[in-house]
């Protein structure tokens, strides 16, 4: 679904979302016209690598929200082939320009902006982590393509052989890429297939700052260790998987 498309499903009341160099930013109104809620909205199209210009231009666009909107929510549009894999972005810092988007995300939820993000297309790697993993909740389409390495890659970093990843990838969704297996894994709250405008409405109004990720990917079978690990550590007990 192209980004024009998805907006006019997400926002029927309207919006002025525009798109510059694959940056996208502006706001929608979400929900009944007699009661809409006006929405921040930034994100990536075309696959877009993330640079250390787009980078900034999300992190300025947070900041903005921020310091000019408080409390209104954030929307994150995901479709992303990953940070970008140039010598001059690597020399200029690419690494800190993400981490400051991150921190920037972090620095919105924690003045009680509600942040959203949404897969809508693509969303691999650095640029994922760095936008729609670190909302208070990420939601996808269906179609959409999510994982954060390809399995060739991943067997030439681990010296693991392909087809045993493949064998893996199809009991263990760790290994898997694709919506349904973040869904297990708890990296998504849900899929939204239908009512992308009612979708939105009910994630505004029920979602909160709590991180559940580790919890639901053990209800959904997808993570067995995680939470009991993360109690273990908060607690100095011993891990108990469930």
């Amino acid at each position: 679904m192209d980004w024009q498309t998805l907006a006019n499903n997400l926002f029927p009341g309207g919006h002025d979302i525009v798109e510059r160099d694959n940056f996208l930013s502006g706001t929608g109104q979400a929900g009944a016209p007699a009661g809409s809620q006006t929405v921040a909205v930034i994100g990536t199209t075309e696959h877009a690598p993330i640079g250390i210009e787009i980078a900034l231009a999300q992190a300025q666009a947070v900041l903005r929200t921020v310091r000019e909107h408080p409390g209104r929510p954030i929307l994150i549009l995901v479709d992303t082939q990953g940070q970008r894999l140039r010598h001059r972005d690597e020399m200029l810092g690419i690494n800190s320009y993400m981490a400051h988007l991150g921190k920037c995300i972090d620095f919105a939820r924690r003045q009680r902006h509600k942040v959203l993000g949404l897969v809508y297309d693509q969303a691999l790697s650095g640029g994922f982590i760095t936008s729609g993993l670190i909302a208070d909740a990420c939601f996808a389409l269906p179609q959409a393509t999510i994982r954060v390495m390809g399995l060739p890659a991943m067997a030439r970093i681990t010296k693991v052989p392909e087809e045993r990843l493949t064998e893996l990838a199809r009991e263990n969704p760790v290994f898997a890429p694709g919506a349904a297996n973040y869904l297990r894994m708890g990296g998504l709250q849900a899929l939204w297939e239908h009512e992308l405008a009612a979708a939105l409405v009910e994630a505004l109004a029920s979602v909160d700052a709590v991180d559940r990720r580790m919890l639901l990917g053990q209800e959904r079978g997808g993570r067995h260790m995680a939470q009991a690990v993360a109690q273990a550590v908060r607690t100095g007990g011993d891990v108990r998987p469930a």
